[in-house]
């Protein structure tokens, strides 16, 4: 797989993140839910809490990714769902490194929302990945 990243400005790269990436010679693409705070049975975690909420979203997202024999160097499309945004600025440092540590800075959109789909959740991450 080669990518190529698309940006027009520099701005976006030091905030680690791409306007556009360009993937060509893939042979799978992985659309992975949103995924949350839940654990292993499907019950929600740390109520109240956005930083452990959005390590486990994270701690989530990998293991979908690992089941499909990717990771997080595999991401091209990061969405980014929370019912809090100036909550989740002081630990979205957390997600940047992970992503640093794997090598990529996927395109990434950050939405506030209402709510989602269990009230208690803050955070959810979408992602689409390559291989």
């Amino acid at each position: 797989m080669e990518r190529t990243a698309v940006d027009p400005w520099t701005w976006s790269a030091e905030l680690g993140y791409h306007q556009g990436e360009l993937v060509a010679g893939h042979t799978r693409t992985l659309f992975c839910a949103g995924q949350t705070a839940m654990s292993g049975d499907g019950k929600p975690q740390h109520a109240g809490d956005m930083a452990k909420q959005l390590a486990l979203s994270l701690d989530n997202l990998e293991a979908v990714l690992a089941e499909a024999g990717m990771s997080l160097a595999n991401l091209v499309r990061l969405n980014v769902y929370t019912t809090d945004v100036d909550q989740l600025f002081p630990h979205y440092g957390v997600l940047a490194a992970r992503l640093g540590a794997a090598g990529v800075a996927p395109p990434t959109t950050m939405l506030g929302v209402t709510r989602l789909a269990i009230p208690e959740l803050m955070v959810e991450l979408e992602g689409t990945a390559v291989a």
